[in-house]
């Protein structure tokens, strides 16, 4: 019987299966955060098991709040700074150099096809976009990462998404899994992998595919995947280009990874975008999607544009492409937050920093920030946000707020009009 994806890696990894469908993972990377790691490191501490597996083999950034805002965030950097100096973990991205993990990590190749990864964090599944293995963890399997350098999990069932169609102009990766969510729902594939394919997925850059693969937790999945190909290696060659005689070879190597023609899934679905409209959601889960435009009554307080769904460089041009030249509304307070100091700079380097500041919005540095109310554009009780974030629940981005999770453009859209609206909109209205 043939392999997904997942199954292929699982196969290439597993070095014990203690129990039915349990399977223990050699893994190829932890990756760490300020949050949720401290925890995992004073249990360790605590239990007289201050050490690592390897740590070469381990990353870290502090990127959830920096700078610190209060003495809880910053005891929280120190004791992951500390941690890091002591077990002399190389790759730890302090603020200057730092950024959202699921931006910064795979900026830095360090997710890799075929990769076995975890992190105490749930867009974890980001990396497989890459065609790894990637899952959220909670502390104790953070923990026994951290020290054995092995992680259990059940054997998985997928479920494949065919995206297939045409992708109409003004419509993103982020419609895309809107769309995808809203058809599954948000238990629609727990404890599953979801596989996109079809043609729309193939034609999607990195940063589209790090969208799509970003939110399939939304859907309860484990993680996402996309099949590594020439988009792939592109995207890695400098880092991996000492590792293969051309960039046809790695692909051909990337391409063994792709499910056979007899794997066997727990479903497939198909999802055609032609005539897809921009998307948003609506309520407090992520599965209530509609179009912008029957949605377009919803006056604004804040516009976010940023996070490890949409903070990228991609992200940011085309929003920028929208503001060139208009004004935020009057009512509405504009935030963007650059993904990772590379993407900053970059972004400054094009101009697109100029152009969200004459715009009328404020420019952070990189930082999860607002997406989860943490800071850097909380909300007050009864306002409302138009978010290129990924979760839209009660309380989010502040309590009492209400976020409705957009595309970069449709962000960018929205801010200028001071309610939700698409690009086209602007178009039509003479804006």
């Amino acid at each position: 019987m043939g392999k997904t994806v997942a199954e292929k890696i699982f196969d290439a990894h597993v070095i014990d299966t203690p129990d039915q469908g349990m399977h223990v993972l050699r893994l190829d990377s932890v990756f760490c955060h300020e949050i949720t790691t401290p925890t995992a490191i004073n249990d360790l501490i605590a239990r007289g098991k201050d050490t690592v597996f390897d740590p070469q083999r381990i990353k870290a950034v502090i990127d959830h709040v920096p700078p610190a805002k209060d003495t809880k965030t910053a005891m929280q950097g120190k004791i992951l700074r500390d941690w890091a100096r002591r077990h002399q973990i190389r790759d730890f991205f302090d603020i200057g150099r730092n950024g959202v993990c699921h931006a910064l990590f795979p900026e830095q190749g360090f997710v890799k096809p075929g990769d076995v990864i975890i992190m105490g964090d749930s867009h974890t599944c980001t990396y497989g976009a890459f065609g790894a293995f990637a899952a959220g963890v909670g502390t104790t399997d953070l923990e026994v990462g951290i020290l054995k350098g092995v992680g259990v999990f059940q054997y998985p069932q997928t479920i494949r998404i065919d995206i297939t169609g045409d992708l109409p102009a003004g419509v993103f990766a982020k419609d895309i899994i809107l769309a995808v969510v809203g058809r599954l729902g948000v238990n629609g594939a727990t404890d599953k992998v979801v596989e996109f394919a079809g043609p729309v997925t193939a034609a999607l850059s990195m940063e589209g595919r790090m969208t799509l693969c970003n939110m399939a937790v939304e859907a309860g999945a484990t993680c996402g995947i996309c099949y590594p190909d020439e988009t792939t290696v592109n995207y890695l060659w400098p880092h991996i280009s000492k590792d293969f005689g051309s960039r046809d070879e790695a692909a051909r190597a990337y391409r063994r990874l792709w499910p056979d023609t007899d794997a066997q899934y727990a479903r497939i679905e198909s999802v055609d975008v032609t005539g897809m409209e921009p998307l948003t959601t609506c309520g407090y889960k992520p599965d209530c999607v509609k179009p912008v435009r029957e949605m377009s009554a919803t006056g604004l307080d804040q516009v976010y544009i940023g996070s490890c769904t949409n903070g990228r460089i991609e992200d940011l041009r085309e929003a920028a492409k929208v503001l060139q030249g208009r004004r935020v509304h009057e009512n509405v307070r504009g935030i963007v937050s650059p993904a990772t100091t590379e993407i900053y700079r970059k972004a400054l380097s094009e101009g697109l920093l100029e152009i969200f500041m004459s715009a009328g919005f404020c420019v952070t540095n990189p930082t999860c920030g607002a997406c989860l109310g943490m800071s850097n554009g909380v909300l007050a009780e009864g306002e409302v946000c138009a978010a290129t974030t990924n979760r839209n629940f009660n309380g989010r981005m502040g309590k009492g707020g209400m976020v409705h999770l957009v595309s970069p453009a449709t962000a960018a859209a929205s801010a200028i009009f001071g309610h939700l609206a698409t690009a086209a909109m602007l178009e039509e209205k003479g804006k």
